[in-house]
């Protein structure tokens, strides 16, 4: 058994968390569920990022202490995770005692190594109110574009990074006088006496390896002009800790933010009678994994592992790194209402879909990961529902109506059973590789496996027949244990419904090793929708609630997940005929030509990718009493089950000439309630004005359920 500890980038506690930041702390809690699945002892532990000029800055703004201001931030990031299913162990702050303490021994310990310097520099002060100022408390003219209002590590507006002294105009931020340059003595750690160690360290192979290739090499990029000193100290005033031996002088947040995760630790420790050094001491045999994004590896992959080296304490097993979040192809952005906070998410579509988009699209590399909201509803649509639950909806019925909700004692075929089993040992390697991407689509090709068997065997024929009762209720538990088998592999991913699936099952929690045994001779609980699929409305709301006011000034921005802020119903009868509809609620209506608008006005690729469209087979065909011009069908959309659609195509067609026909329907359109009754999609077909309707039809070779691109 493997003993590990396991953290993400601490949250910084200036602001709510966003989507953006969910990437890497969905990504971490997959992780450590699937190695506790496994077995393992895992402790999974973060905290807020407490300290710096910002967090001092805004809670002025807000007219409270710094203290109150982070409380409150953390009990709102807290309920974000929670509602994630993203569950730490233990979730601190490094504003405590615990990270005090170990900041100021890892501090001593570096000073009687002789790694930590003092040095005078120049600094920009307040004559007013005689102090020296911190970085965002100058603000002035950027050096780079022009614009006024910036503050002294980087401009908002074109994202320069620079130094104060290069504002333009600079004035202090607290008295509105302009500052002048004074001396100051500031702190260094000397990292480039660390430079053997740290190239050492990211030079170690195969299972020792530190990070992702193209990580390491960006790290290496540092060696080859030298490492250079770090500036570990700030002058008051500033949050923080203050350094022990002198005046006026605090560690810089990012001294003491991955400290942060020695005391989150410590305080599990003291919470759970857990030995701290045999975690933390150097020469431990646990592990260290850090969850982070790009864009603080230089800080996880070269100041911190000196630190812990320099100051007798353990270095990470391993950095995790991810890329940054896109939405709809571009930066999130305020302007386009696609800054979306956790909390806007949260309120309108369910975690466990977010869990699962983000992991099927998080490799093993360091790629940035877009949210695409067409491509979502469709892969949850598609994947959730129409593959995976889908399974279990179309067997559960026929255990509970005819053999009284217990499964059979043996499989129908175990060949099924054992082909899925022997996935696990190949799905193992890619979770512990963070290859989810590659996991999920292995774990949906077994989910089309099993409906295209079901499809082939049709227990809804066998039902027909009491001779093959038996028959039929070994092939439901086939498929049923089939459905457990992927549940099992979805866990991680998807533990809301997974735990919906286990008491289904009416199982204890899944284990990764369960799916080596089926589940036999067992009673079943009734079954009950595990998943639905997402309405448009849902994704329209979201948006909505992030949509800016009409004069608000565009704001883009990127997050890889962030500790430590550097200061620095259409056509008729469900058939699409006319190219022209009403406009969906909340979407904007074409412009007239009075308006200057073209006639045929284009759609982008996303209008396009919103419309599902698959290939259907027409498995029955029947008049409907009443209607002049609708025809009952029954589509065969493969994975995605059967669908009733009724079709104003009667006279066009004899209902028996339809039959085995191929077509192309709307498969995500949503269900409409007609006097005849539900109509659960739309299909395709052509005609000139006043004419006879012609149904579309694919070439040879498309099959049921195929997507059409």
């Amino acid at each position: 058994m493997r003993q590990i500890l396991v953290t993400h980038a601490l949250p910084y506690a200036n602001g709510p968390l966003h989507l953006g930041h969910m990437v890497g702390y969905v990504q971490t809690d997959i992780w450590v569920r699937f190695q506790r699945m496994c077995g393992h002892e895992v402790h999974f532990v973060a905290g807020e990022d407490a300290h710096g000029t910002p967090i001092m800055l805004a809670a002025e703004k807000a007219g409270v202490a710094p203290e109150a201001f982070v409380a409150e931030i953390k009990t709102s990031h807290e309920a974000d995770f929670r509602d994630f299913s993203v569950i730490h162990d233990c979730y601190h702050s490094t504003h405590s005692p615990e990270t005090q303490r170990y900041s100021e021994l890892i501090w001593s310990r570096l000073k009687e190594r002789g790694v930590i310097a003092a040095r005078t520099i120049q600094q920009l002060y307040d004559p007013t109110r005689e102090m020296f100022l911190p970085d965002r408390y100058i603000k002035g003219e950027c050096p780079n574009c022009g614009s006024p209002d910036q503050y002294g590590d980087n401009c908002e507006v074109c994202g320069k990074a620079y130094s104060p002294t290069d504002l333009k105009n600079p004035r202090s931020v607290v008295s509105g006088a302009t500052p002048v340059m004074r001396d100051s003595e500031h702190y260094f750690f000397e990292l480039g006496k660390f430079q053997g160690f740290l190239e050492g360290w990211l030079s170690q192979g195969g299972d020792a390896e530190v990070a992702q290739p193209s990580v390491v090499a960006k790290l290496k990029e540092w060696f080859a002009a030298g490492l250079k000193d770090w500036d570990v100290s700030r002058d008051a005033p500033y949050f923080g800790f203050a350094i022990p031996g002198t005046t006026g002088k605090f560690f810089y947040v990012w001294l003491d933010a991955p400290i942060g995760y020695m005391g989150s630790f410590a305080r599990w420790c003291e919470q759970q009678n857990l030995d701290f050094g045999h975690w933390w001491n150097a020469g431990s045999t646990t592990e260290l994994h850090h969850f982070i994004g790009k864009d603080i590896v230089n800080f996880h992959g070269l100041f911190w592992p000196a630190m812990l080296e320099g100051s007798g304490h353990r270095t990470p097993t391993k950095l995790h790194v991810n890329g940054y979040l896109t939405v709809n192809g571009a930066k999130m952005s305020k302007s386009r209402g696609t800054f979306i906070k956790a909390r806007s998410y949260l309120k309108h579509l369910d975690s466990d879909y977010l869990r699962y988009y983000f992991a099927a699209k998080l490799g093993s590399g360091v790629d940035d990961l877009d949210l695409d909201l067409a491509d979502f509803k469709a892969r949850i649509d598609s994947d959730i529902v129409g593959k995976y639950v889908n399974i279990a909806s179309r067997c559960a019925g026929f255990v509970h109506k005819l053999f009284g909700g217990r499964l059979a004692d043996q499989l129908h075929d175990d060949a099924l059973f054992k082909d899925f089993a022997e996935e696990a040992d190949r799905l193992r390697g890619l979770f512990e590789a963070g290859d989810y991407a590659a996991a999920v689509r292995e774990i949906m090709l077994m989910a089309d496996d099993a409906n295209a068997e079901i499809q082939r065997l049709a227990p809804w024929t066998m039902a027909k027949d009491s001779e093959r009762a038996t028959e039929l209720h070994r092939v439901c538990t086939s498929f049923l244990n089939a459905f457990r088998q992927i549940t099992i592999y979805l866990k991680p991913l998807l533990p809301k419904i997974a735990a919906q699936a286990e008491l289904f099952l009416g199982v204890a929690p899944l284990q990764w090793a369960d799916a080596a045994t089926p589940l036999l001779d067992h009673p079943i609980n009734a079954y009950q929708p595990l998943a639905l699929r997402i309405e448009q409305k849902a994704i329209d709301a979201m948006l909505a609630e992030e949509a800016p006011p009409a004069n608000e000034t565009s704001i883009s921005t990127r997050a890889a997940g962030g500790e430590g802020q550097d200061e620095g119903g259409a056509g008729k009868a469900g058939v699409a005929k006319s190219a022209k509809s009403a406009p969906s609620p909340g979407a904007t209506a074409p412009p007239s030509p009075a308006s200057g608008g073209a006639e045929n006005n284009t759609i982008s690729i996303d209008d396009f990718t919103k419309v599902e469209l698959r290939i259907a087979r027409i498995e029955t065909a029947d008049h409907v009493e009443g209607a002049d011009k609708l025809l009952r069908l029954t589509l065969d959309l493969g994975e995605l089950g059967k669908r009733q659609v009724f079709a104003g195509i009667k006279s066009a067609y004899a209902p028996e000439t339809l039959v085995g026909r191929l077509t192309i329907c709307v498969a995500n359109l949503a269900p409409r309630k007609m006097k005849f009754g539900m109509s659960e999609g739309m299909v395709l077909a052509a005609s000139a004005e006043g004419g006879a309707p012609f149904l579309l039809s694919p070439d040879s070779g498309a099959q049921p359920g195929m997507r059409v691109k």
